[in-house]
């Protein structure tokens, strides 16, 4: 099972913002408004938004927000 994990990374590396889900068109539709969240001062800065697949919830970060 394939588990999508969104995230927002400030220019440390420091996770700011993270939600995971099983489904694939939420998890696109959420990495969307994370990249349209960011500011163009904070992409220049360094903050990203990335989005990932892991294959259990053991390997999502602890601080994530769960869908269903």
């Amino acid at each position: 099972m394939a588990i999508w994990v969104n995230e927002q990374v400030d220019p440390s590396g420091l996770l700011y913002a993270c939600i995971a889900c099983c489904d694939e068109t939420q998890a696109q539709e959420c990495h969307v408004a994370f990249e349209e969240n960011l500011t163009a001062t904070q992409k220049s800065e360094g903050w990203v938004a990335r989005i990932r697949t892991v294959n259990s919830w053991e390997d999502v970060p602890a601080s994530a927000l769960k869908l269903n």
